[in-house]
């Protein structure tokens, strides 16, 4: 069983006592502050941004100090929230996907983030635009060859440990590794280090949704100073680098950054999140050789061990044939085994009931069985399949489209695998700075105000404090 998120992230962030109270500027005041920042962000010819836990609360992730935030409800011996959706369904807030139309304008230059949620790159943040120090509870990394893995499940182990799975390289196969730091782990050179050099290059680091209290990390903004840059900070609570900063603003950060957006004419992109499943059918005749036994599995594509976290049941029937029985499928991993006529082909139906957090309930595959296996593979490329699901999605605002990205025969066992990808959801960001919220399709809920987001929380458990500060 996977750690919860906030055991995890105890590991990561010091208990201090500066920032638990929460502070709001005057409505003329963060107008004008706005204003200002959106100026300096013109002007700036490298801007980098810094973010904590703040970045994501109104993603239904707890941030730390804030009056519901995990640290404040222990030391106050309060239990901690049930989980309003698991964690690995936890979308990007608005704050998330400005900073992708920003990266895609030239504007913003890095990103360095004190979070493991994984949201800036499922945001659509290029991994080379961005330094995650502190680790990614879904990025598995292989030690031998350097090659990392984003799962769409939570990484079981914590503390750059090995993990059950193995490198696919074929010229590697060494075993892989989390990425989540513990305590006694040094911040990776290979976070670090680029980090580091954005700050010193930067004109402006805009701090958003961090207490600024966790080093080394908290440091790497005042490298901007050095070199004549300027220091930003958006955060509900004071900071440790309040007077270090240019321009500090007390104000929810989707309302500021949608505020910068609105000045500067820039829409947030909506966001659609794409999953992807296999499915395999392998076949062998009978001994008699009047009958085909046949296997039909659905599989998540990361290994057939890995559990697929958006499917909640899978529904088998056949089209126009009433000689084979429907079956439901309930329990991973998803496996139907038959007996058919040699000479018999059929039309498999798959209804993929998705899980709770989804933007739609199922998506519906037809699958023709004749049991002549193809030689000829298909392999289409990744990235063109996703930008035409994504652009169909959020034309029609619809999940549940799918479409073939790779198909494959194995001689042995006789089988034919297909990877297929599939929208499991769309969310547009309302840019409006009076009723800011969200139009999802995910569970039925078309306009979450983010106003009243904090009392939400991921964490399943409840997180042991930390005894000391990680190291550099």
């Amino acid at each position: 069983m996977s750690l919860g998120y906030a055991e995890k992230l105890s590991f990561i962030e010091d208990v201090g006592k500066v920032g638990m109270t929460e502070h709001f500027d005057p409505p003329h005041v963060l107008e004008e502050k706005i204003e200002r920042l959106t100026m300096m962000i013109q002007k700036s010819k490298h801007l980098v941004v810094f973010t904590g836990a703040g970045i994501s609360t109104s993603c239904g992730i707890p941030d730390f100090r804030g009056p519901k935030g995990i640290w404040t409800l222990q030391r106050e011996g309060k239990a901690l929230p049930e989980a309003s959706l698991p964690f690995h369904h936890a979308a990007p807030s608005m704050t998330h996907m400005a900073l992708v139309e920003l990266e895609k304008a030239g504007i913003l230059k890095f990103i360095i983030s004190q979070n493991i949620d994984g949201l800036h790159l499922r945001s659509g943040i290029p991994r080379e635009k961005l330094a995650e120090l502190h680790g990614n509870s879904f990025m598995e990394t292989c030690p031998s060859c350097g090659a990392e893995y984003l799962r769409d499940f939570e990484v079981e182990t914590i503390g750059l440990k090995d993990t059950s799975r193995r490198c696919s390289d074929a010229n590697c196969g060494a075993k892989l590794r989390d990425t989540v730091l513990d305590w006694e782990d040094a911040l990776p050179p290979k976070e670090m280090n680029p980090a580091e050099r954005h700050c010193k290059m930067a004109d402006i680091v805009l701090c958003l949704g961090t207490s600024l209290q966790i080093t080394p990390a908290c440091n790497l903004p005042l490298k901007a100073l050095r070199g004549g840059g300027k220091i930003v900070i958006v955060n509900l609570q004071k900071t440790p680098k309040d007077k270090k900063a240019s321009l500090v603003i007390h104000g929810r950060v989707d309302k500021v950054i949608s505020g910068v957006m609105e000045i500067l004419k820039m829409q947030i992109p909506p966001f659609v999140r794409i999953d992807l499943f296999q499915i395999i059918l392998s076949q062998a005749l009978s001994l008699d050789k009047k009958f085909v036994n046949w296997t039909l599995r659905i599989l998540s594509v990361h290994g057939q061990k890995a559990t697929l976290p958006f499917i909640k049941s899978v529904e088998v029937s056949f089209l126009d044939n009433q000689d084979f029985k429907s079956a439901t499928l309930e329990s991973q991993p998803f496996l139907l085994k038959r007996r058919t006529v040699k000479e018999k082909s059929f039309e498999l139906v798959l209804r993929l009931n998705f899980s709770e957090g989804c933007g739609s309930s199922h998506v519906e595959v037809n699958i023709p069985v004749d049991f002549k296996v193809s030689a000829d593979s298909l392999n289409l490329d990744k990235e063109v399949v996703f930008r035409r699901l994504r652009d169909e999605a959020v034309q029609d605002f619809f999940c549940g489209k799918n479409a073939v990205i790779e198909r494959k025969s194995i001689p042995f066992p006789k089988s034919e695998v297909t990877v297929y990808a599939t929208v499991t959801n769309v969310i547009r960001y309302t840019q409006d700075l009076k009723t800011l919220a969200i139009d999802s399709l995910s569970n039925g809920n078309m306009k979450r105000q983010l106003a009243s987001v904090n009392g939400s929380a991921i964490s399943r458990k409840r997180s042991r404090r930390p005894k000391r500060k990680s190291r550099y």
